[in-house]
């Protein structure tokens, strides 16, 4: 009954979109994407991370595989993709079950260095402890090189989900924060229901992991005042409070019966954060997956879509010390789902962020669910994902945006996890090109000098067309155990200059640029800050050019005395 209910369903929704080109096209076939994600354990997996990897203007993949082996996929630049994994360095996660990865240039060299989450061995299953994560650095040359042990990250193992990276300290060096699901789970089953989870009571402390001059990593968790356990499902380093310093919003699994999402406020210049969720609604107890940012409403505030099981959550910012407002019937999005991956996006290029959301039953269950696509419509959200082309029914997990083609508007790229057991549709990972044609366009690329050489949490804001539009840099832990495109996208409308460029760099230190181009990227350096030495002579020649200057207006007077 249950199967014929999914084929009706599913028969119903294909027939609408058998009579004309729809604005998204699913190219993963053209495109050269062949992935799948296999589970080990159940719903875990899997990520994707978006990221340059030989700085020739063509965002590369990396996409997690569970079970499979992962993929790096190759931007050929002509809207096709190369594995390249054979070869790459990368070869050593065939040996473990992979979750989730990020990016950032951790040795402050130029190139993207990835960092990916495990939770055993495939070689043979380890339970207690778990597996150790993995830290590659970019050689330049579209391979890599394995410095876990290097960077002090072998003896770490655990049960680990999503990871995300953020300049904590603001010493230009990325850090980490590391979710953690299980401290000592005895696993090894096909598939783990709810009740053996939470019965397990087993969770776990997260990492804080901080970046050593691109040396090392520290774990500095209790150093910061972190004490928390819970079913941990990553993070986002984000500033909530526009204070200039990089926040972290925690997502927990199972937080009605365990430990609800944190919001942890970073008291910089201390090594210190303090959990600020309850006092500001942000204690949700919820079965958190992943989340997006954005500013929405467009007043100067993040706001944070939460994915979860049945109702997600929409949490408005009030400004900083008010609690925050789940807005999510109010803004039209309360439809029933499992939600993992999240993204807000301006697709359409109106001038306001849109929402894709990605669905996907908790495997190995066989209820299909399509994905959503949100339309923003004046501060209202209609779901579209079927005219658009976007309700793909299969297992959805990780989701990213970028734009792989390089024609100015923003793709969609969704892993989906390979059923358990029979599943009525195919469910492998899908790559939908953008295809709609309206509006103009900028896109933003920051090139950090103090900053994390890619301007990981630092603020992009746009003024045109009298609107004004904010983005913060994705550092990772966004969407579910992935990260986005670290180049800030806009789309303008109908305004054919940016009145104002601004950037607020990590550290606080603020940029503006006037009267710039539409309709293309604009890369921009962050001025150099002068150095204690540079201060010196600067003070001293001040210092020397004051004198002079009194000594002469006293002796003008002394002979105006005279």
């Amino acid at each position: 009954m249950v199967r014929k209910s999914c084929t009706i369903i599913l028969l119903v929704a294909w027939a609408g979109m058998l009579f004309g080109q729809t604005p998204f096209v699913d190219v993963t076939q053209s495109a050269g994407i062949e992935h799948t994600f296999k589970v080990y354990e159940g719903m875990f997996g899997g990520g994707i991370c978006v990221f340059d990897l030989n700085n020739d203007g063509f965002e590369d993949l990396y996409l997690t595989s569970g079970m499979n082996e992962d993929v790096l996929y190759l931007n050929n630049g002509d809207g096709t993709f190369k594995n390249i994994y054979e070869g790459s360095g990368l070869e050593l996660t065939r040996h473990y079950v992979t979750q989730g990865v990020v990016g950032a240039d951790i040795n402050r060299d130029g190139w993207v260095d990835l960092f990916i989450t495990t939770i055993t061995s495939k070689d043979s299953v380890k339970t207690i402890p778990r597996e150790i994560n993995l830290l590659f650095l970019n050689q330049g040359d579209n391979t890599f090189r394995d410095v876990t042990s290097e960077f002090g990250l072998d003896q770490m193992y655990s049960f680990s989900t999503g990871a995300n990276f953020g300049d904590v300290n603001g010493d230009g060096y990325p850090d980490l924060y590391v979710g953690n699901y299980f401290h000592e789970y005895e696993g090894g089953l096909n598939y783990i229901s709810d009740a053996t989870i939470v019965a397990a009571h087993q969770t776990s402390k997260g990492y804080l992991l901080i970046n050593q001059d691109g040396r090392r990593f520290e774990n500095e968790y209790e150093e910061y005042g972190l004490s928390h356990k819970g079913f941990g499902f990553g993070g986002i380093f984000t500033d909530f409070d526009n204070d200039g310093d990089q926040d972290l919003l925690v997502n927990h699994d199972f937080g009605y019966k365990r430990t609800p999402n944190l919001l942890l406020e970073n008291l910089y210049p201390k090594k210190k954060f303090v959990d600020v969720a309850d006092s500001l609604a942000m204690d949700l107890k919820i079965n958190a997956m992943g989340a997006a940012v954005g500013d929405v409403n467009e007043d100067g505030l993040l706001d944070y879509f939460i994915t979860n099981i049945r109702f997600n959550r929409f949490m408005v910012s009030q400004g900083p010390g008010k609690p925050f407002v789940d807005k999510l019937k109010e803004m039209q999005l309360h439809q029933l789902a499992i939600s993992w991956g999240a993204n807000f996006a301006d697709f359409d290029h109106d001038g306001d962020l849109d929402l894709f959301v990605a669905n996907g039953d908790l495997n190995p269950n066989c209820v299909p669910m399509g994905n959503f696509y949100f339309e923003n419509n004046d501060g209202k959200f209609v779901d579209n994902a079927r005219p658009m082309g976007l309700a793909d029914y299969g297992l959805g997990r990780g989701s990213v945006v970028f734009d792989y083609d390089n024609d100015g508007d923003l793709d969609l790229l969704v892993i989906n996890q390979e059923a358990v057991y029979d599943y009525p549709v195919e469910s492998t990972t899908k790559l939908f090109r953008n295809d709609l044609a309206k509006g103009n366009w900028v896109k933003v690329k920051l090139e950090g000098n103090e900053a994390e050489t890619h301007g990981l949490g630092s603020r992009v804001e746009v003024v045109a067309g009298g609107k004004h539009q904010l983005r913060e840099i994705d550092g990772g832990g966004s969407s579910h155990l992935s990260q986005n495109s670290t180049i800030a996208h806009f789309g303008l409308g109908t305004a054919d200059r940016i009145d104002s460029l601004i950037i607020t760099w990590t550290g606080g230190e603020k940029q503006v640029l006037l009267d710039q181009p539409v309709n293309e990227m604009i890369t921009v350096v962050e001025p150099e800050r002068p150095g204690m030495g540079t201060m010196f002579y600067v003070s001293f020649f001040a210092v020397l050019i004051g004198i002079a200057f009194f000594a002469f207006r006293a002796k003008g007077r002394s002979k105006m005395a005279g």
